[in-house]
């Protein structure tokens, strides 16, 4: 995807509530299409939006060594060199939606570090079907960061790197790199790419309808107007 059509998607979608998109979705006849699982949640009440790169990880399949607390400190070097790699990290460019499918796996794939690299990079928010751990650092340092599991393990012998920037399921979704990513406190909704402005377009139309009728309502209860009817 060439930066004005990046620029172009991530502008069309950046006040869009996942409500509004998955609106939009409908208007498309896209009913069944996007939403990803309720099991797969926010780690705080937040929103992103961005533009989807993927990742996959799937189970270790080989047996783990008998070591020495020292032996295994050396062998959990080598584990991240060369079994649990993290290549879609240097990858990333402003404005990416990480989306991992780790295989359903509660194993704490991300925590408090790589995730901040991940954002130092330029990434918008991440989503995994597996778990996440830190979280209370991540909620701390507000890490915009959807998954299924708060998990309290690393992922040396449970994890091995499989493959990037390809077509994964997170959540009941097939997530191609490029399709739109939006997330908020109702989950997590993916556009797909070919249809990303047809979908923004009646998003936009459904959420101005509501806030119209909203602010008539806040308007009559007497309550101050925010950023949410104006």
């Amino acid at each position: 995807m060439n930066p004005t059509e990046r620029e172009e998607l991530l502008n069309l979608f950046k006040d869009l509530r996942v409500a509004d998109v998955r609106d939009g979705m409908d208007w498309n006849m896209l009913h069944f299409q996007g939403s990803m699982s309720p099991d797969i949640r926010p780690i705080w009440r937040t929103r992103a939006v961005g533009i989807a790169r993927t990742a996959r990880y799937l189970p270790y399949n080989q047996p783990i060594p008998k070591l020495s607390p020292q032996e295994y400190t050396e062998w959990v070097g080598w584990y991240y060199n060369h079994v649990c790699t993290y290549p879609w990290v240097e990858a990333i460019q402003p404005g990416d939606f990480i989306v991992i499918d780790q295989s359903n796996s509660n194993v704490g794939l991300c925590g408090s570090n790589n995730t901040l690299e991940c954002l130092r990079r330029g990434a918008r928010g991440l989503v995994s079907n597996g778990g996440v751990r830190d979280t209370d650092e991540l909620i701390l340092q507000k890490i915009p960061f959807w998954s299924r599991f708060c998990s309290q393990s690393m992922v040396q012998g449970r994890l091995q790197f499989d493959a990037q920037d390809i077509p994964v399921e997170v959540g009941g979704v097939t997530v191609y790199p490029g399709d739109v990513v939006v997330a908020d406190g109702d989950g997590v909704v993916v556009v797909p790419r070919a249809l990303a402005r047809e979908v923004a377009r009646y998003a936009h139309q459904e959420m101005s309808s509501d806030k119209a009728s909203r602010r008539k309502m806040y308007e009559a209860l007497g309550l101050p107007l925010d950023d949410s009817v104006l």
